[in-house]
């Protein structure tokens, strides 16, 4: 597994740097050799945050996690990216090739009523991804890794760009184009 860890607001020191290696490699069992691991430390006020994205075979593994102490955060992550995995197992082993993934070692704000219309829109953000033909549920699935609301994908049946969501159900929903 490789790492690529970057710090905002921290310096990275070597023992923060064999830390996140020895815990995260933990991970290893799950993952051929060259699968990426980026880990970012980030401290905001008292906060100190663990961020990690794994990519592998078209599929992204992501978990955060915050805590007083950057240590614990390190520690903690590895169980919810455990967790993941464990949850999506049997998806994952049918959604992946053979030695891709290694299976068998196993804000709520209160609301103002006095609102005014906003009258001038600003990105604060812009991402970009590569979208690449899938089934609803394999979106499904890369929106659960994520940690997201909802997933924008190239539906593989329809040929055509859908957004998949969390309901506050419990449920899923589907978006698709009318045109």
């Amino acid at each position: 597994m490789k790492f690529i860890i970057t710090g905002r607001k921290i310096e990275i020191t070597d023992a923060l740097r064999d830390r996140v290696r020895k815990k995260i490699g933990k991970l290893e069992k799950y993952f051929g050799p060259e699968t990426e691991a980026h880990v970012t430390l980030k401290v905001e006020k008292d906060r100190h945050i663990v961020e990690v994205t794994i990519y592998f075979d078209g599929i992204i593994l992501r978990a955060e996690e915050v805590n007083h102490d950057m240590y614990a955060s390190i520690d903690r992550i590895v169980d919810t990216l455990e967790g993941q995995i464990r949850k999506n197992k049997t998806r994952l082993e049918k959604r992946l090739k053979d030695d891709a993934f290694l299976m068998e070692k196993v804000s709520s704000e209160p609301i103002n009523d006095n609102i005014e219309e906003e009258t001038e829109f600003r990105i604060v953000r812009t991402k970009r991804f590569a979208i690449k033909p899938m089934s609803v549920e394999e979106a499904i699935l890369q929106m659960n890794l994520l940690g997201h609301q909802f997933f924008v994908f190239f539906n593989a049946d329809t040929e055509e760009v859908n957004v998949v969501y969390k309901r506050r159900d419990g449920n899923y929903g589907l978006i698709e184009p009318e045109f």
